[in-house]
């Protein structure tokens, strides 16, 4: 049985050295580096076909348009989304990020699994309790 490959798709540098930190599973990371073009997507279509993509960007402008992009020419791709809280995927707490990815079925360091009642939405006073923390 041929394994699927996957293949996240982050904005930039910052973001993907934030989900590598978190990760333990064979996952290909691609930046963006938050901008977005026709040839740009063309070169990337090529790179992703046959794999299961994720989206994970950034809760502003320019992620909103990465994931406008995917939608509309890789409709197939996964979009996993952060708590506007953090805004950006190299600022969210890593037992966050690494709840978010488990529950997207990525393999992650049991370093930074919350166990127990916390899952993919955690509470308000959990989100502020992990911004204090870091």
């Amino acid at each position: 049985m041929a394994m699927i490959k996957k293949i996240i798709i982050v904005e930039g540098i910052s973001d993907k050295k934030r989900v590598e930190e978190v990760l333990n599973d064979h996952v290909h990371i691609i930046c963006t580096h938050g901008t977005m073009g026709v040839e740009k997507m063309d070169e990337l279509l090529e790179e992703i076909f046959g794999s299961q993509v994720y989206v994970l960007v950034d809760q502003d402008k320019e992620g909103k348009k990465i994931r406008k992009w995917f939608k509309k020419y890789a409709s197939e791709s996964q979009h996993i989304y952060i708590d506007s809280t953090f805004s950006e995927v190299a600022r969210c707490p890593r037992q966050y990020l690494a709840n978010v990815l488990n529950y997207h079925g990525f393999i992650v360091k049991n370093d930074f699994v919350l166990k127990g009642k916390y899952r993919y939405h955690e509470t308000h006073r959990n989100i502020e309790r992990y911004i204090q923390a870091f």
